[in-house]
């Protein structure tokens, strides 16, 4: 997304994809805040969504921190997927027989009474069918379903799957028990029957509400039918019912979340209308370039005919500048327009820029790279083309054709400024902070009045954890940028992380006030919600953070940070209903396939919340439980 942006990828494959990273070095961190406070207090999370999200990959922005900057050394130190894959089969194959085999723990109450029973050979096994079982006694009814089940048990361990099933059944016929249902299910799981594990295990759970084996057995079988959100719900069941006390567990709650959302991404993405993002994102985008004037001829006051396309690259650029979601709409339509028209002479690579850049903007991936590559290739020395198909190389994981583009543009031009910033964006993208401090210091050598190279440095700093150095940029930008919003916003960013929440707010409403007054048609509304979660921090105040959330999208309704941020409040609340809404929205905002699923993965983990709350509301008042106080920890 945003060149401009210093986002943390979260990281768990080798594979990088940072296509949902956020639009912004202030989106970013409110995004980090937000990834922090839930990997810190994961059970506090659960009582508020029901579950965790988690999703790998990099660029994940909704939360659980993982390992930040991950060296390719450490990554090949890793098993590689075959072996995981091949451990992951052994190791639940193990769990698999461990669940099924007869334990103490799986013995109902009824049976543990009974003095021990040695499986019997197969001649003396009762005699026992439908016809003949309503002619037992309580007594021996119990005392059969013993010694059928432990022959069962026998007859599993031997791999007689078939068998054991028939003496289960036996059981059952004697004593209906879900310890005999669970196991029965065993054996079917066992043999691949998923429709019969389904059967049996919610027999099971009929009789038993809170067994946890049975709950995961019937998730797995689900999972292999492909029933995602039924294998999600019983996951989570079983979370809740261990007190998340079960890694293995949590961990299928987090791949059945992605897998859903995955599904449901692949859906909306079929139907969905490419469109740009909200203008707040577009302006961050666009100003991470360091503002040049229009090419000779196409200014403002030349006279160029509407009806022309270097007409239409003029009313584009002009509509541009207005900063405002109409304006970039206007300019879009006229990038494309005089395209159409041609005859562009010395102006069709710029052309081909532009539109690119709003092809890319609206998540038209693959248009967006033809449009840089052809720029390239008309006008070599337009570096911004270079360096904005660099960036969605990255964005698409391909790193070396990134690096490629920014060696190709400083062989047009090594004193670009832009060069250096934006492969600084790389770097810190990678985790590689060291490197990026020296891009972004490479880049204020050659042009010192471009703010968002000294801000990026100040955060990088303050990454690599040289707080004091960190903080002497900080405080040496907003001297030689006093006018300039963005300072003050960034710098309260990082105060709010040091806790130092009354002098982060001062700093927000003095980037509020320099917005109001500097862009009254295109505020970024970044600081209002910096402030939002300033408050919600320090006072737990959820009535004026949710007003400043809503005067921000009544600012940007396309704003998605707002949207998400929204969410969390109200999840914060318990207010699961609205926050589904909000995170549903969310989706409908997002760019990428990434995006969505991200956006998706949280609505999944709200709607579950819902469902436990329908389907087990003793599991639902227990988790509230667990919660304590909801407003207690911080969102950082």
């Amino acid at each position: 997304m945003s060149a401009q942006s210093v986002p943390i990828p979260q990281t768990r494959g080798t594979t990088l994809d940072i296509s949902s990273l956020p639009s912004d070095a202030s989106s970013s961190s409110l995004w980090d805040r937000l990834s922090t406070w839930a990997s810190e207090n994961k059970v506090v999370v659960y009582s508020i969504a029901g579950v965790a999200v988690v999703i790998t990959g990099a660029g994940v922005v909704y939360y659980l921190n993982n390992s930040r900057g991950e060296t390719l050394a450490e990554e090949k130190r890793r098993a590689s997927k075959k072996e995981r894959r091949k451990a992951k089969k052994e190791k639940e194959k193990e769990e698999i027989e461990k669940d099924a085999a007869p334990t103490k723990v799986e013995e109902s109450e009824s049976i543990k009474k009974q003095p021990t029973v040695e499986a019997e050979p197969a001649e003396e096994l009762p005699k026992v069918d439908e016809s003949t079982v309503d002619l037992l006694s309580d007594q021996e009814r119990k005392e059969f379903a013993t010694k059928l089940k432990i022959a069962g048990n026998k007859a599993y361990g031997d791999k007689s799957y078939n068998e054991a099933i028939e003496l289960y059944g036996k059981a059952i016929l004697c004593k209906p028990d879900p310890i005999f249902y669970s196991n029965r299910a065993a054996c079917y799981n066992a043999l691949g029957e998923w429709d019969k594990v389904v059967d049996d295990t919610t027999a099971a759970i009929a009789l038993d509400s809170e067994y946890v084996k049975a709950l995961n057995r019937r998730a797995n079988a689900y999972e292999h039918l492909e029933k995602y959100s039924e294998a999600l719900l019983d996951y989570t069941a079983s979370c809740i019912i261990d007190s998340f006390r079960n890694d293995q567990s949590a961990q299928s709650v987090e791949r059945l979340l992605k897998k859903v959302a995955e599904a449901k991404a692949k859906t909306i993405l079929e139907g969905k209308e490419k469109k740009l993002p909200s203008p707040t994102f577009v302006t961050n985008y666009l100003q991470s370039f360091r503002p040049r004037p229009p090419p000779a001829g196409l200014e403002e006051t030349a006279e160029l005919d509407e009806g022309t396309g270097k007409g239409q690259l003029k009313v584009g650029l002009i509509a541009m500048s207005t900063r405002t979601g109409d304006g970039f709409e206007s300019a879009s339509a006229s990038f494309d327009k005089a395209l159409e028209l041609g005859d562009l002479g010395e102006y069709e690579g710029f052309a081909y820029n532009m539109r690119g850049t709003f092809r890319y903007l609206r998540g038209e991936n693959a248009d967006a790279l033809e449009d840089l590559s052809t720029s390239v290739q008309l006008q070599p020395s337009l570096t911004q083309s270079f360096i904005k198909r660099a960036s969605m190389h990255l964005e698409l994981g391909n790193r070396e054709a990134a690096a490629n583009d920014f060696e190709q543009a400083m062989e047009q031009n090594k004193e670009d400024p832009d060069i250096y910033y934006h492969r600084a964006q790389l770097h810190f993208i990678l985790g590689e902070f060291a490197e990026a401090a020296k891009d972004y210091q490479k880049s204020i050598d050659l042009d010192r009045d471009f703010i968002f190279s000294h801000i990026q440095l100040g955060v990088t700093q303050y990454k690599m954890g040289s707080i004091a150095s960190s903080m002497a940029t900080f405080r040496r930008t907003i001297k030689n940028f006093d006018k300039v919003p963005d300072v003050y916003n960034y710098y309260g960013e990082l105060l709010l992380d040091q806790q130092k929440y009354q002098e982060a707010i001062e700093k927000f409403d003095t980037a509020v006030e320099m917005e109001k007054q500097t862009k009254p048609l295109g505020m970024n509304v970044l600081p209002l919600i910096n402030k939002a979660l300033a408050l919600f921090q320090w006072k737990q105040d959820f009535q004026e953070a949710e007003k400043l959330c809503q005067k921000a999208l009544i600012i940007d309704p396309e704003c998605d940070i707002a949207v998400a941020t929204m969410a969390q409040l109200l999840l914060q609340q318990g207010k699961v209903t609205e926050a589904l809404q909000y995170f549903e929205r969310a989706a409908e905002l997002s760019r990428t396939e990434a995006e969505i699923v991200n956006a998706l993965s949280y609505a999944e983990a709200t709607r579950t919340q819902l469902e436990v709350q329908e389907k087990y509301p003793q599991l639902a008042s227990r988790l509230q439980g667990m919660g304590g106080g909801l407003g207690g920890p911080p969102m950082r």
